[in-house]
Formats: C-alpha cells, structure tokens, sequence
C-alpha cells in the first residue's frame, strides 16, 4: 500500500512539473532566435520536456507494479 502512494506521489509531482515547465513564461525564455543544428531552441526544449515527462511517468508506473 506505501509503494501505491508514492507512486501515486510521484505522478502528482511530475504532472505538476510539466504544468510549470510547458507554462509561458518558461517558454518565452526558449523563443529566442537562437538554432542548435538548424533547429529552434524553443523546439528542442518543448520535445525534451516532453520526452523526458513520458519517461519519468514510465518509470514510476513500471516501478509502481513491481
């Protein structure tokens, strides 16, 4: 029952991570003109985020059945 909890905790904690990280103003200071190897900073950050939110949330529902 603990390990449900904090998994359960965790989730909470990484779906408001992405709600502060995809809020505007953080986006706003990744919408500059800068490009790394063609592609705009500000997409780079918004996938990374992205990829890195359905990786954690992965992994805490793949530890949270074991």
């Amino acid at each position: 029952m603990m390990r449900k909890a904090l998994a359960r905790q965790r989730l909470v904690a990484c779906t408001l991570f992405a709600a502060l990280a995809f809020n505007a103003p953080l986006l706003w200071l990744f919408d500059t003109a800068v490009a790394v190897f063609g592609v705009p900073l500000v997409f780079l950050y918004v996938f990374g985020i992205w990829a890195a939110v359905i990786a954690v949330l992965a992994w805490v529902v793949e530890v949270g059945h074991r």
